[in-house]
């Protein structure tokens, strides 16, 4: 009676009677060159095709590369493409190690060396160490049971992005490997307890304590400036009812001692010059430069006695006209000082302002 092989590990079995005296060395055989690599082996793999069968043979074989899907931990090596890789169709657990360099696709063939997938497979990207298994159609990936999607975990250095490539980084001791590494890059989301306002030690500030000591920073009633920036500090800072404040004003400080400034947010002031009542005093000097006018009086010729008498006496008088010397005096102010619009203000710069109201 011939031998015979077991349906997944390909394993002789020897026939009732057969190979007397031989029994032993094909026994040896699968105990070393099946089941012990089925077990512990390790084999690298050249990936040479995009579309590539693992070998298998029946019965034990010496040579590695005759048998690479019985090893129980495989490397893919040197692809030079994202390639598929064929198992035979029978059940089995694997390590896989990627160091080919793309992404690599795991299936099951539908007749053991072709390379028609049976069912569905498992990508593994280039880096990844990874356990899949088979039920003889479909592989799947061993998942620990509460992991799922992304998970950061680095170790030795060597960062781990994805979720398989996670799990090969899992049993880290807290203390030991974890805080030996220096400044891991996480990527989601993470987390961590929000620190008591006021701490001032090395825990982690949360995104939370950040955002209690910015508002405590800038309490209701506090003013916001910003140089050139328009935007609502309630989008800028994230917390807050805010309104703009000021609008063509300078602040003052409070003070209790003058009505004008006793008051918070009381307001006063005139952008444009005011005149306060004055007099202005002119001095005018005129000269005159004098006239006269020239008076004559007629010659009279009278004869004493003609008429009987001894002698006349005769008196002559007049008056000159009403003269104007012709002469104007005007006295005019120069003009002084400037318009008084906008000429009120004292040296300033332009900033956006605003009140946090609530």
């Amino acid at each position: 009676m011939s031998s015979s092989y077991s349906s997944s590990l390909r394993i002789e079995l020897i026939g009732s009677g057969d190979q007397a005296g031989a029994w032993g060395a094909t026994t040896d055989s699968n105990l070393a060159y099946v089941l012990d690599t089925a077990i512990a082996g390790y084999q690298a793999v050249s990936v040479s095709s995009t579309a590539q069968a693992l070998t298998y043979v029946n019965g034990p074989s010496s040579s590695a590369s005759l048998n690479q899907s019985v090893y129980a931990m495989l490397k893919f090596n040197t692809a030079g493409a994202a390639s598929a890789i064929y198992a035979p169709p029978v059940s089995k657990q694997y390590i896989i190690w990627n160091n080919s360099g793309y992404t690599i696709t795991i299936y099951n063939s539908t007749v053991i060396g072709n390379t028609t997938a049976a069912g569905t497979g498992v990508a593994i990207a280039d880096g990844d160490k990874v356990i899949v298994w088979s039920d003889g159609t479909n592989f799947y990936e061993v998942q620990a049971a509460n992991l799922t999607g992304t998970l950061a975990i680095a170790k030795g250095g060597t960062g781990a992005t994805t979720a398989s490539a996670a799990r090969t980084n899992l049993g880290l001791v807290i203390g030991t490997d974890v805080a030996a590494i220096a400044s891991p890059a996480f990527t989601g989301n993470p987390t961590a307890p929000t620190p008591t306002f006021g701490d001032n030690d090395t825990t982690i500030a949360t995104t939370a304590f950040v955002q209690a000591a910015l508002a405590a920073i800038y309490p209701v009633g506090s003013i916001y400036t910003n140089a050139s920036v328009a935007t609502n500090p309630g989008t800028l800072l994230g917390f807050g009812t805010w309104t703009a404040f000021g609008a063509g004003r300078v602040a003052v400080g409070f003070d209790a001692t003058n009505t004008l400034f006793d008051t918070a947010e009381e307001t006063g002031g005139s952008a444009n010059a005011v005149v306060v009542t004055h007099t202005h005093t002119a001095t005018s000097t005129v000269t005159d430069p004098g006239h006269f006018h020239s008076y004559e009086q007629p010659s009279n010729t009278f004869i004493q006695g003609a008429i009987g008498g001894t002698g006349l006496t005769n008196k002559f008088s007049g008056s000159t006209g009403s003269k104007t010397t012709g002469i104007t005096v005007a006295t005019t102010n120069s003009t002084e000082g400037s318009s008084g619009t906008n000429a009120n203000y004292q040296p300033y710069i332009t900033v956006y302002m605003w009140k946090r109201t609530a």
